[in-house]
């Protein structure tokens, strides 16, 4: 059987080798480019992200990132986000009094973390909820977590026709924060699984299994 494809989106946000190395490890054949069509086309997207919201939002627009993301949605074809890659899918994001829109695939506003010592910068354990695929044998495991930004407050309101998210928590010095949600075909985490070792490797084998089924 071929292996899935993923594109590891390419649009200027800091080192992508590491992303691109994992997925291949999980067992995808992997791309790294910021080509439309090949990210329409791959049976999986990554959008990893690492610095400032608003520079990675003005990266992501300048190749017009963020309607490649809505269309894969709209299809139901998968798309995973990584740290601020993760942080981008939410409404907006408020780093040092600047507000900026992000993509709005989920309600909520990235905002500095309350926490005593800032960035939160090492392993941490997660709070997965029931019925997680993503979390699948890696539950009860550390991950790696490199942010000083997060959604700390997060309600969405469902009804008949929607499913609501499987929201992964987390906490640093006493502030909770949203470390990872599993929505359909989007799915994304707060911390970096490139760098978190053999659970990180695993959670993304279960995400590149998961592109076999979509």
């Amino acid at each position: 059987m071929a292996q899935p494809s993923v594109v590891v989106l390419d649009y200027g946000s800091g080192n992508l080798r590491s992303a691109v190395r994992a997925v291949e490890r999980a067992g995808a054949s992997v791309e790294l480019t910021g080509d439309l069509d090949a990210a329409m086309a791959a049976d999986g997207l990554l959008v990893p992200g690492v610095g400032a919201f608003e520079a990675c939002m003005r990266g992501l627009r300048a190749i017009r990132g963020e309607r490649i993301i809505g269309r894969r949605l709209a299809g139901g074809r998968p798309v995973l986000g990584i740290c601020v890659g993760m942080q981008i899918l939410f409404e907006h994001g408020v780093e040092h009094g600047v507000d900026t829109e992000g993509c709005g695939e989920w309600p909520g506003v990235v905002e500095r973390l309350q926490a005593p010592v800032v960035p939160h910068m090492g392993w941490n354990t997660v709070e997965v909820p029931v019925g997680s695929s993503l979390f699948a044998g890696v539950a009860q495991e550390r991950f790696y977590f490199v942010h000083s930004y997060g959604v700390r407050r997060w309600e969405l309101v469902t009804n008949d026709r929607t499913t609501a998210p499987l929201v992964t928590w987390a906490s640093h010095g006493g502030d909770r924060f949203v470390a990872a949600v599993e929505n359909g075909p989007l799915a994304a985490t707060q911390f970096h699984p490139e760098k978190s070792g053999d659970a990180g490797a695993q959670l993304l084998r279960n995400w590149v299994r998961s592109l076999k089924a979509a």
